[in-house]
C-alpha cells in the first residue's frame, strides 16, 4: 500500500484530488491510502516522519503555497518523496520548475492526467528509479 499526502488549504480541493485518483488507480500498485493536510505544518510533519510515498501540493494554497512548500521539502528532506504540483495556469511552468516538482498538473484537475502522473511517480519510486527529473512540456498537463 502506498500513502499519498494531499496538501491543500481547501477541503473541496483535497476531496477532488482524492476522487480523481481513486483508491486503486493501478492494480500493480495496490490500494492507496490518502493523508490530508490543510496547513504546511501538518504536511511537513508527514514528510519529516517518512509517512508519504508521494506528495500532491496545491500551488494555490494559502497562506503557504504548494510551490514554496515543495521547494522547501525538496531542499531540506533527504529522500523527499516525489511530488505533483497543482497549478492554476500553464504559464506557471517556470515556477513549477523552481519548486523542483516532479510533475505538474493544471487546475481544474483532469482525473486522467493526475492519475497518470501519480501512477508514473509511484511506479518509479517502487522500482527504485530516481523519480526526480527535469520537467518537460509534456509533464505540464492541462
Amino acid at each position: 500500500m502506498s500513502t499519498v499526502l494531499v496538501y491543500a488549504d481547501r477541503a473541496d480541493v483535497r476531496a477532488r484530488v482524492i476522487a480523481a485518483i481513486g483508491r486503486l488507480p493501478a492494480a500493480d500498485l495496490g490500494p492507496l491510502e490518502f493523508v490530508e493536510a490543510a496547513d504546511a505544518a501538518a504536511a511537513i510533519d508527514v514528510v519529516d516522519h517518512h509517512e508519504a510515498d508521494l506528495c500532491i501540493f496545491d500551488g494555490e494554497a494559502t497562506p503557504t503555497g504548494g510551490m514554496g512548500l515543495c521547494r522547501q521539502l525538496k531542499n531540506e528532506v533527504a529522500d523527499c518523496p516525489p511530488t505533483v504540483l497543482l497549478v492554476a495556469r500553464a504559464d506557471d511552468r517556470w515556477l513549477a520548475t523552481w519548486s523542483q516538482a516532479d510533475a505538474v498538473v493544471a487546475h481544474p484537475v483532469d482525473p486522467g492526467r493526475l492519475t497518470e502522473a501519480v501512477v508514473t511517480l509511484l511506479r518509479a519510486r517502487a522500482g527504485g528509479a530516481a523519480a526526480r527529473r527535469p520537467l518537460t512540456g509534456a509533464q505540464l498537463a492541462g
